[in-house]
């Protein structure tokens, strides 16, 4: 008889501890987890750019090109200002070789070059962010990437051409609105002869085709 009770009583313990954590679910519902907000799509646009020696414009590509100068002072380089963006945006060019095009030295067969160019690419307040690199090699007019409008040669074209095309791309950080394009190191073999020295202010590479990929900063409800 007491094995009777005993199991009575602890069947009713039970059924008060479900009945008890039961109403203890139904007065606490689970939070659900708000849902993160909805980022910007990305928007890709021309960037917006400062060349300190603006080349001109392409014969074949329409595309503008621009010295890229040795130096360490982000405010003497190719800058680049970044709209408001929420997270990283990414910086896109092409980068070439700066070869400087002889007719008479082609036609000669003394017109082989060979070009390696390295740039940085720093925030304004000067910390780097990014190198980049382009190695091209010139023996016939056919290895240019293209030729600039403007120049006295034949044709109506400048001495000065693109030679070899990198694709580049830099991640910019979020809260960086300014970068700036700086040459670091040049190693050249052209018909004067052989080049490694940089002094400050002189040409290293150049630039074209510049774009920003960026998701805008949304704006605040009421703002």
């Amino acid at each position: 008889m007491a094995r009777v009770w005993r199991v009575a009583i602890v069947a009713a313990i039970v059924a008060c501890l479900s009945v008890t954590a039961d109403a203890q679910r139904r007065r606490t519902p689970a939070k659900k987890k708000s849902a993160p907000p909805a980022l910007a799509p990305p928007i890709k646009v021309a960037a917006d750019i400062k060349c300190p020696s603006l080349l001109g414009a392409g014969v074949k590509t329409a595309r503008t090109f621009c010295d890229v100068p040795a130096g360490r002072d982000p405010q003497q380089g190719v800058i680049v200002t970044l709209p408001p963006h929420a997270g990283p945006a990414t910086l896109a060019f092409n980068l070439h070789a700066r070869h400087m095009y002889s007719e008479q030295e082609t036609r000669a067969g003394r017109g082989y070059s060979r070009y390696a160019a390295i740039i940085g690419v720093l925030a304004i307040t000067g910390e780097l962010i990014s190198r980049a690199a382009v190695q091209a090699e010139f023996r016939t007019a056919a290895d240019l990437y293209d030729r600039i409008a403007g120049g006295a040669g034949p044709g109506g074209v400048k001495a000065v051409a693109p030679a070899g095309d990198e694709a580049i791309l830099i991640a910019i950080p979020a809260g960086v609105d300014q970068v700036s394009l700086l040459g670091e190191t040049l190693d050249a073999t052209t018909p004067a002869g052989h080049e490694t020295m940089v002094l400050p202010g002189r040409p290293v590479a150049i630039v074209s085709n510049m774009t920003i990929e960026y998701r805008p900063v949304k704006k605040r409800a009421g703002g």
